[in-house]
């Protein structure tokens, strides 16, 4: 059993005892009048706890009359972090700090709290743990299209996919983009060598990160003459981040997908991508189908880009993240860039009871960058 399981403890027992019921709840996709009504208690209490925490958000409740729906509940928009470092709690009880772009341009700068930290983590085990994917029978050979972990280096990215490697024991573990010595570049070559090593060894593959950096390590095998390998079944693909600055040579998820089939082997239903940001960590992960179900310590509001008032489920606008988990900063409902669109289980039909939501892309153009934008500068000259 992972210990990211293991039970944590707000930092206030009284103040937050619904949020730690609503953490505590251990099905990913629970949903329904009880659910609604213990998630709308914590949030009560998230926001009492950054108001009488944080000047700023202090502000915001009381102009906003401290209301009682989940829509009238003020939210910040994710740019926000990128120009502002603002926390709910003292520096001392601040266990980790990261930042959501690469060595140059603006950065989310969010702070996590213990709680925070292992909460967030939680959440993300009991998700892999629904869908069968905590532990194995044997050691995984991880490929991560992520930063190399050095001293200093804090992105969000990098973070994430080195703890997801506790998700199951490590046979070996390569990265997309490894530490030169003075920053990070993109190994195709070296990418293409792991995965022919994984499938001559024969044990379960788990490649997590960027999804360009894929697409193009299977151009090269294609270019290379490389006949198509076949991994362990038991492999998986969970992809987190975007294409951004390679729009150009993006190809739709689908193909993407019938792709990584194709050459590597891997079953489709072992391909998912997962959303999530460094001002929200909460993962929305693809379903069978896939679609981005929001799990049980969540909720998605679409909002108008016109006059930013809640849109009907089907219209698209600005998508809006909320959960209370964090205690750390005042984060605990964001308006996002992205354009998105919410709908419900019956659209799907995988099963899952919980909605889900489409991300159309990125509105208007901007000068902010995230860890996707820097990451995807790696691939130009070397796709």
């Amino acid at each position: 059993m992972s210990r990211y399981l293991d039970p944590v403890s707000v930092p206030d027992p009284v103040a937050l005892s619904q949020v730690q019921a609503l953490l505590d709840v251990p099905d990913p996709y629970w949903w329904g009048a009880g659910a609604d009504e213990l998630f709308l208690a914590a949030m009560a209490q998230s926001n009492a706890w950054h108001a009488q925490r944080s000047e700023f958000f202090g502000s915001l409740w009381r102009a906003s009359g401290e209301p009682t729906e989940l829509a009238a509940f003020p939210y910040v928009h994710a740019n926000f972090f990128k120009q502002h470092e603002v926390t709910s709690l003292p520096a001392e009880q601040i266990a980790l700090h990261v930042t959501s772009s690469g060595t140059t341009g603006q950065k989310s700068q969010m702070f996590f709290d213990d709680w925070t930290l292992r909460s967030g983590q939680r959440m993300v085990a009991r998700t892999f743990d629904h869908h069968g994917w905590l532990g194995s029978a044997e050691p995984v050979n991880y490929l991560l299209y992520s930063y190399q972990p050095r001293p200093g280096l804090n992105l969000g990215t990098s973070f994430t996919d080195d703890y997801l490697c506790d998700f199951a024991p490590v046979r070996s573990v390569e990265y997309g983009l490894p530490n030169t010595g003075s920053g990070h570049e993109f190994d195709v070559f070296g990418c293409v060598r792991a995965l022919l090593r994984f499938a001559e060894e024969g044990a379960p593959v788990r490649i997590f990160g960027f999804p360009a950096f894929l697409s193009f390590t299977l151009d090269r095998m294609r270019a290379l003459g490389l006949p198509p390998v076949r991994l362990h079944p038991d492999s998986l693909v969970v992809f987190g981040g975007g294409w951004k600055g390679n729009a150009d040579k993006q190809v739709a998820k689908s193909e993407l997908y019938r792709r990584i089939h194709e050459q590597l082997g891997i079953p489709d239903a072992r391909i998912r991508d997962g959303f999530g940001a460094v001002e929200h960590a909460v993962l929305y992960l693809e379903c069978e189908r896939h679609n981005l179900h929001v799990p049980t310590w969540a909720r998605v509001l679409i909002r108008s880009v016109r006059d930013l008032e809640p849109v009907p489920m089907g219209e698209p606008g600005f998508l809006q993240l909320v959960s209370p988990y964090i205690t750390s900063v005042p984060a605990q409902s964001v308006l996002m860039g992205d354009l998105a669109s919410l709908h419900s289980p019956q659209e799907c039909g995988c099963g899952l009871p919980t909605p889900w939501f489409t991300v159309h892309g990125r509105a208007g153009v901007s000068r902010n960058r995230s860890c996707a934008v820097a990451a995807a500068e790696l691939l130009k000259g070397r796709s």
